[in-house]
């Protein structure tokens, strides 16, 4: 019996892990694709959108999956671990643009620049939206969770992320447009950014509720236990 409680709690922090592995990722990708701009045809609506917007609501996803069956507090070190990822790749990307290209580089100088030459300030736009973002999502979740002692998970999962988004959504484009674009223009990323963002949120239940489930039934935990390992 020991042993196989040993096995779980093994288990348990290598999923941890991957789940902290693939925040990471979609959250880096976020900030290196976020100066390309685009429209989403939805057939009801035509989004404009960040590109970085695309892989966005993954993170949320799995903060929700993490506070659900790991906790606040190992949620919030996903959260920092990731701040501090992006952090380096915003360092490397100001080392990479300190060494010019030489003649036979596959990307040019110019191309270089052109694509990375805003990622600092859409990077740290990006953080100070991201640490405010992530942490109100997450004291959100919790909250609602001590609400309703463990139950109705649809509801947490989406008041938190809809709250959450919009903090998101409007730091971001206040801070890169605002003194640069027309208030309309800039309202009206934001509502895009923002309901782009929540119909994701309501569709992401559909797959929130089989993996905490899993989680649960797998891991042999009761409604508002969590995972300590």
């Amino acid at each position: 019996m020991k042993s196989l409680q040993n096995k779980k709690q093994q288990q348990a922090g290598f999923i941890y892990l991957v789940l902290a592995a693939l925040f990471i990722a979609s959250l880096v990708t976020c900030n290196l694709i976020a100066n390309k701009f685009v429209e989403v045809d939805m057939g009801f609506h035509v989004f404009q959108v960040s590109a970085g917007v695309l892989p966005y609501p993954i993170t949320f996803l799995i903060t929700d999956i993490l506070s659900e069956i790991y906790g606040r507090k190992r949620t919030n070190q996903v959260v920092l671990a990731g701040f501090f990822s992006t952090l380096l790749v915003l360092a490397i990307l100001y080392v990479g643009h300190s060494f010019p290209a030489i003649e036979s580089s596959p990307v040019s100088e110019q191309d270089y620049s052109s694509v990375f030459q805003n990622s600092w300030k859409i990077i740290m736009a990006s953080m100070v939206a991201y640490l405010a973002a992530q942490f109100l999502d997450i004291r959100i979740f919790h909250f609602w969770k001590r609400v309703t002692k463990g139950k109705h998970l649809w509801l947490r999962n989406n008041f938190s992320t809809v709250i959450s988004q919009l903090v998101d959504t409007t730091l971001v484009v206040g801070i890169i447009f605002l003194g640069v674009a027309e208030v309309s223009f800039i309202t009206g990323l934001i509502a895009d950014g923002w309901l782009f963002k929540i119909l994701f949120a309501l569709a992401d239940t559909a797959l929130i509720y089989p993996i905490v489930i899993g989680f649960r039934k797998y891991f042999e935990l009761e409604p508002g236990e969590e995972l300590d390992f």
